[in-house]
């Protein structure tokens, strides 16, 4: 007889009935600025291709020639035989590009953190100092180890420096934050963070994924805060600003020497398609090549938020192409999410237990493929729907 389940159908009823289930839109095109879901076209405002780079013909092309060339898939983890030239090729790529040794392309952002957080502590003698903020895979790595935990206020200067005072005898320190915060759009002040790693002997972590393409003209939060060679470990993803799929991490030559042999996510992954590869390598080209993709996502950025705060709406404490208009209220959030997205504006409502259970809000997520009619047009929805729920 198999085994009773039913507890799985009551999880997801009580999830349906507080409106917390996830029911994933269906994108029946390419994730490109107006693109059909669920069978009408909307424009999009709820996705990570910051760049478009997804539908780049140079991205697109190089994807199909390696594929033509290599097959599908590599047929082994990368440790055995799975390592293609246009693997390291990409990685190179990655690593010229941002100015350091070396880099490493994990699978998915996601295994980057929980394969390699683990293996920069030891046990209990070590300790690792997180930002409240961080992003569940950085909090899914960190409960992979069995290193004391301190957590501080979101981007606390003190509160990251009274820990790193506390930190005792501890053998090894490990400060993680995210680059961007992915819910409210901030950026942490990794300046500040490495002054204050420095003094106590500690090793620095930022998960960029948010910052890849966006800051410090695409190379990322290091080099916007110009700190090259002083961060111990780069963490990053194709599948956000660079469009296509797979994790990185960027540093020094013993960094990668370090999580090629100890990192299991890596290890016991198999590796990225040729394609995929190849697509990494390219988009990386074309970042450094054509820089104004980033200049038009700034412009976007900047244009849209400044017509939201004109109109009313609050955007929190955003700085980046993340911005969040801020409801309170789960219902309100959900509610104004709705509208829009039945007037053809895909967003999505943010609500407990994301966030707080007064900080829901709708997150909006600018591309630089958005025209300003698109803009305009999506404002004109916000201004109307926004009075209708007296937001603004």
């Amino acid at each position: 007889m198999a085994t009773d389940l039913s507890w799985m159908k009551e999880r997801h009823k009580q999830l349906l009935e507080s409106g917390l289930a996830w029911e994933p839109p269906i994108l029946e095109s390419a994730n490109e600025p107006r693109c059909t879901i669920n069978g009408v076209e909307m424009i999009m405002l709820s996705a990570n291709n910051y760049l478009n780079l997804t539908t780049h013909p140079k991205v697109v092309e190089a994807s199909i020639e390696a594929t033509r060339k290599y097959g599908a898939g590599s047929g082994s983890v990368r440790a055995i035989a799975g390592t293609l030239d246009i693997h390291l090729q990409a990685e190179k790529a990655a690593a010229d590009f941002k100015g350091v040794e070396a880099a490493l392309i994990y699978s998915a952002g996601y295994t980057a953190n929980v394969g390699l957080i683990p293996t920069l502590v030891q046990g209990s003698q070590d300790l690792i100092i997180s930002d409240e903020l961080n992003h569940g895979s950085i909090i899914d790595g960190v409960r992979l180890t069995k290193a004391q935990r301190a957590v501080y206020p979101h981007n606390d200067m003190s509160g990251l420096e009274n820990a790193l005072k506390n930190s005792g005898d501890a053998e090894r320190k490990l400060v993680i934050t995210d680059g961007v915060f992915s819910m409210d759009g901030d950026i942490a002040p990794l300046d500040e963070i490495v002054e204050l790693a420095e003094d106590h002997d500690a090793m620095v972590m930022v998960d960029d994924c948010h910052g890849e393409g966006v800051l410090g003209g695409g190379k990322g939060i290091v080099a916007h805060f110009n700190l090259q060679g002083r961060v111990t470990v780069e963490g990053g993803s194709y599948s956000k600003a660079l469009g296509v799929q797979g994790g990185i991490i960027a540093g020094s030559e013993d960094l990668r020497n370090h999580a090629l042999n100890h990192s299991r996510s890596w290890l016991l992954s198999g590796s990225q398609p040729p394609g995929v590869a190849a697509a990494q390598k390219a988009s990386i080209e074309v970042l450094r090549d054509e820089p104004h993709h980033v200049q038009k996502l700034w412009d976007n950025t900047e244009y849209f938020r400044k017509e939201l705060n004109s109109l009313g709406f609050d955007t929190g404490v955003s700085t980046t192409p993340i911005i969040p208009v801020m409801c309170g209220e789960s219902r309100l959030a959900q509610e104004l999410a709705g509208e829009l997205r039945k007037r053809g504006v895909m967003v999505g409502a943010i609500v407990f237990p994301m966030v707080a259970r007064d900080k829901a809000r709708v997150r909006t997520q600018i591309s630089s493929g958005l025209s300003k009619s698109d803009l305009d047009e999506v404002l004109i929805h916000f201004a109307e729907v926004g009075r209708r729920l007296g937001l603004i």
